[in-house]
């Protein structure tokens, strides 16, 4: 069984297939259309080589009939909801991230880059950072190590000191207070794929740094706006967009993927 779209996934489904061990894909039939993104490589090729192909939206099933992948596909949710569930109560009886940054709910908005196409390309990170600064209300940034190495050498050209104080750099943070600072934003501003339907689970507007995302379902429901490193579309949609007021319909399943998964691989192929 292999999981998403990273090098191990594929390098475990192709492993797999030379030794004829049948291969179990999760988070099957995602797509971005964008072949340079690495992910995209490997979920297609992934999905190519599976027996069993779990996938988390009824646009992931369609995706794969388009390729001619019809068998052994089962719609079963997505793992990630049913651990939000789970998680997000354990969180907020254990996390004390709010009160150790002195963060009031739906008082600040919570960033995310980490992408080698935001950060490795200085003039898309100014950019970004740009736009955050320019918000005009605390922006909570916790900051991937590769993401702290670029931003520093970007210090001759961007004003990261005072003047720049709603924009709050922070350590990485485990996952019980990342689920925190994410059900309590106002917004969250991300090249992430989680933190995406993260934000949709919460029901919390997501602005999507990105060119293109796989999770094309809350950009339809209108919870999600893709925006790439364009600094004045980002400061619109902090600022000036309207957001939906409904809350998001169960577009993810039920909070029982796993089970349908561990139902799917007791029946096997079948189905």
């Amino acid at each position: 069984m292999v999981y998403g779209d990273t090098n191990s996934t594929l390098a475990g489904a192709l492993a797999a297939v030379k030794l004829h061990i049948p291969v179990a894909h999760v988070e099957a039939g995602l797509r971005s259309f964008n072949r340079t993104m690495p992910e995209e490589h490997n979920r297609v090729l992934t999905d190519h080589c599976a027996d069993l192909l779990f996938c988390p939206t009824q646009t992931a099933v369609d995706n794969l009939a388009r390729e001619g992948i019809t068998r052994g596909v089962h719609l079963v949710g997505d793992v990630m909801y049913d651990a939000v569930l789970q998680f997000s109560a354990l969180a907020r009886e254990r996390s004390t991230i709010l009160d150790d940054l002195g963060l009031m709910p739906k008082s600040y908005l919570l960033a995310t880059v980490h992408r080698p196409y935001n950060t490795d390309d200085p003039a898309r990170l100014q950019s970004i950072l740009e736009a955050f600064i320019e918000i005009g209300e605390p922006v909570i940034f916790p900051v991937h190590p590769r993401t702290r190495k670029r931003i520093a050498g970007l210090a001759g050209t961007l004003n990261l000191g005072p003047a720049a104080g709603n924009l709050r750099l922070i350590e990485p943070v485990g996952y019980l207070d990342m689920l925190m600072l994410e059900q309590h934003a106002r917004m969250i501003l991300t090249d992430s794929g989680g933190m995406q339907k993260e934000a949709y689970f919460f029901a919390v507007p997501c602005v999507t740094l990105r060119p293109e995302t796989e999770w094309v379902e809350t950009v339809e429901a209108g919870w999600n706006l893709v925006v790439d490193a364009d600094r004045e579309r980002i400061l619109w949609a902090a600022n000036g967009r309207c957001w939906p007021q409904e809350a998001p319909g169960p577009i993810f399943g039920d909070g029982r993927a796993a089970e349908k998964i561990a139902h799917g691989l007791s029946k096997g192929r079948e189905g």
